[in-house]
């Protein structure tokens, strides 16, 4: 199993990091613009291998893709991160042509792998990676239910002082201020959240998941990287050792939910062959609403792409 990591800042390089702790991958291919930067990386985490006790080989490579070829999976975190007082959205531009370039290369030199995108704005680099690569949908998905879920997860076992291992939820939607936590889904230990939390306290849980991007880079001045970079780690584990997880993942939507042509989180099964099932739920007409707004944030982006061709 060989594994690329298309971009070497804080979240490529936590995702290569992981990769090569829990040894999904027997290679894992760590790529870079800067000189130098990717092969540095690499290096470190390859000589930690002798105290951790692991045997991934991690290599770097700085813009050279022929160091790629063949890999199984492919992880694109490349772009420009978000600054304060930036959105998503002012990415657009400048992030979608980049992973385009990214895009063509890894087609050109793996063209049977699994493409993960981690870029901002997520769910529009999601359509930018797809229509280039023109790989069938299930296997070009965007990293973003998962580090969401996990936000949502982590702020509940604060406040109901549980392990987080405990709790389990479904989110879908857009990755920002329209994502849709679903508290209806989400279970402490089997037990429906909403018999151990007021639902003030939970609506404000909600909301702080929403925001929980924005919360990181007021604190610290650029986007999170530990567990957006481990979110994308535990896709590709679940796609390297075929464990048809069931994960919340952004995919172009054909007729699911009744949404066409539009690349939102849903609940899916993720396997070998990348997503193997869409799961429809039995959404009620709340959640539905919810889901359609949005559709109509995220098919906004998506026409600003549209327009930028």
């Amino acid at each position: 199993m060989k594994v690329t990591v298309v971009g070497a800042g804080n979240v490529g390089a936590t995702c290569a990091d992981v990769l090569a702790y829990r040894e999904i991958a027997n290679e894992v291919v760590l790529l870079d613009i800067k000189e130098g930067v990717a092969e540095g990386k690499a290096l470190d985490i390859w000589q930690k291998a002798p105290i951790n006790l692991y045997d991934t080989r991690t290599v770097g490579s700085t813009n050279d893709y022929a160091k790629t070829a063949g890999s199984d999976v492919v992880v694109i975190t490349s772009g420009l991160p978000r600054k304060p007082g930036m959105t998503r959205d002012d990415l657009i531009q400048t992030n979608a042509g980049i992973v385009k370039s990214v895009t063509e290369n890894v087609v050109k030199h793996s063209p049977d792998a699994i493409i993960i995108i981690v870029s901002n704005p997520l769910d529009v680099m999601t359509y930018q990676a797809h229509i280039t690569s023109k790989f069938p949908r299930t296997r070009v998905m965007g990293m973003a239910g998962i580090l969401d879920t996990a936000r949502y997860r982590a702020f509940l076992a604060e406040a109901l002082n549980v392990s987080p291992k405990d709790i389990q939820a479904v989110l879908m939607g857009g990755h920002g201020d329209t994502m849709v936590p679903l508290p209806r889904y989400t279970t402490v230990g089997g037990i429906p959240v909403t018999e151990l939390i007021g639902k003030e306290e939970l609506d404000a849980i909600i909301q702080r998941t929403k925001t929980g991007g924005g919360e990181l880079v007021k604190l610290m001045g650029t986007s999170a990287w530990y567990a957006p970079g481990s979110a994308a780690a535990q896709m590709v584990e679940a796609i390297a050792r075929d464990q048809r997880r069931v994960f919340p993942v952004c995919i172009k939507l054909e007729g699911e939910y009744g949404i066409k042509d539009c690349y939102l989180g849903v609940p899916v099964i993720l396997g070998k062959n990348g997503v193997e099932k869409v799961i429809e739920l039995d959404l009620n007409a709340e959640e539905m609403a919810l889901l359609k707004v949005s559709e109509g944030h995220v098919k906004e982006v998506m026409t600003v792409l549209d327009n930028l061709a």
